[in-house]
């Protein structure tokens, strides 16, 4: 049975609507502002994306809060073919989950791509806390409860509650699911019902689907399809004309970087070469907050060189602060709906702050640069903050993907090795530059 979505969770908005609303917004005007470099405090392990690595190649990281013992705290992360990765506070590994075998032969494998928490699913006749992942590689959700007295003991604190029997998100047969046009980013949370939801992309579209999780009988978890909804693909330029950005031959302007904001009733998702959109979940217009610079430019596909090249002038449509692709969205969330919405900016290897109740407002950007032994973070993917106290960062975590970790790794036979982890970032050393507020416990994950 279709679950019919009630009206303050609905993602919905005619395309045609949502194209004008982007078209006439301005570019965020530019702030006389500095690039703040904060320093990583520690790292977790390599990760090596190879035979011997376990194909392990990191994206996207997650932060627990244990519910009564800072030592229990968790960041759970995905590492694609490599499955998950449950590392403490301190960047230490303590439990890993492979990705799903392929079903057939020829099929593809498990793929792990972004991932999420919710607090307090009601799984039988207890509450559990749950990791939810997005498959990329099977097109379904997985999800995983987190054992609270296993993580205080820096034992295995996760267990896969995923139903077997879970249909793909978006793919309509086991054939389609292998054309990879899947389950891709993630974002997901509790109503004030109780009811949990979980916003998912579909790789190469500009498509996000909306699940909601229910428990089985059998103590297990699985899923009932809400509604889609998709984004433009192209988009009126100011002066006349129409932009669509140059992709691979056909695919799509796809969204990868998500985040829930259910206090302030909307989804953001980070549209990689277009921008950054603001959902709400009441049904009403998408609406774009911020564009990526090359907003507007055109470009044509290579095949030569299978890339895309410009192909005329900028028009000047573009933002002024994100640099394709604009990637991994997070919120450091205070009372009453306060805080920053965060997003990576994958191209110049920054991030950039805005207000949270009005996230039109630019607050300024930074670089997660070198500590004193660990390198920083290059090409991130995915990231999170929270302002709860965390294991040892009592005033607050960014936890953020490096996509280009160092020191250089090489194979047997002299080749440099792919090598991803994640960096731990204290807030206060974000926060102070850019005078943002520092509120440790101000906000609580389980409130």
């Amino acid at each position: 049975m279709q679950l019919r979505p009630t009206p303050h969770l609905r993602l919905a908005a005619a395309a045609a609507t949502v194209a004008l609303t982007a078209a006439v917004l301005p570019a965020v005007p530019a702030a006389a502002d500095e690039l703040a470099e904060v320093r990583v405090a520690l790292e977790t392990p390599a990760n090596f994306d190879d035979e011997a690595g376990g194909n392990a190649n990191a994206d996207d990281p997650a932060i627990w809060s244990h519910p009564s013992d800072r030592n229990g705290d968790l960041v759970v992360a995905t590492l694609k073919e490599g499955g998950l990765v449950v590392y403490d506070a301190a960047g230490r590994e303590i439990q890993r989950f492979a990705a799903p075998a392929p079903p057939r032969p020829g099929d593809e494998p498990g793929r792990f791509n972004n991932v999420d928490l919710i607090y307090g699913f009601q799984l039988g006749r207890t509450k559990v806390d749950l990791a939810v992942v997005s498959d990329r590689g099977r097109d379904t959700v997985r999800t995983y409860a987190i054992d609270p007295r296993a993580a205080a003991r820096h034992r295995a604190p996760l267990t896969d509650v995923t139903d077997p029997d879970v249909a793909p998100v978006f793919s309509s047969s086991p054939d389609d699911v292998n054309e990879q046009r899947t389950a891709y980013g993630l974002a997901s949370w509790q109503d004030s019902h109780g009811r949990s939801y979980v916003a998912l992309s579909r790789r190469h579209t500009s498509r996000l689907g909306l699940v909601r999780l229910e428990a089985t009988q059998t103590g297990k978890i699985t899923y009932r399809h809400v509604q889609d909804v998709d984004l433009p693909t192209s988009f009126p330029l100011p002066g006349g004309g129409t932009w669509t950005p140059c992709e691979d031959p056909g695919e799509g302007p796809q969204v990868e970087g998500m985040v829930a904001d259910p206090e302030n009733g909307a989804v953001y998702a980070a549209q990689e070469d277009v921008g950054i959109w603001r959902v709400p979940m009441d049904g009403g217009a998408p609406r774009l907050i911020d564009k990526v610079k090359e907003f507007g430019v055109p470009a044509a596909y290579d095949p030569a060189t299978e890339e895309c090249a410009p192909s005329g002038p900028d028009p000047g449509a573009g933002g002024e602060h994100l640099t394709a692709d604009a990637e991994g969205l997070t919120i450091y969330r205070q009372d009453d709906g306060d805080g920053y919405l965060l997003a990576s900016s994958q191209g110049d290897n920054t991030f950039v702050v805005y207000d949270r109740d009005d996230p039109g407002e630019y607050l300024g950007h930074f670089r997660v640069a070198p500590g004193s032994l660990v390198d920083g973070s290059e090409v991130c993917d995915g990231a999170m903050v929270t302002s709860a106290p965390i294991g040892g960062f009592r005033k607050g975590l960014l936890v953020v993907h490096d996509g280009v970790n160092t020191p250089e790794a090489v194979d047997g036979n002299g080749e440099v090795r792919e090598n991803t982890n994640f960096k731990y970032v204290r807030w206060e050393d974000v926060a102070t530059p850019l005078d943002l507020d520092i509120t440790p416990g101000d906000w609580n994950p389980r409130d």
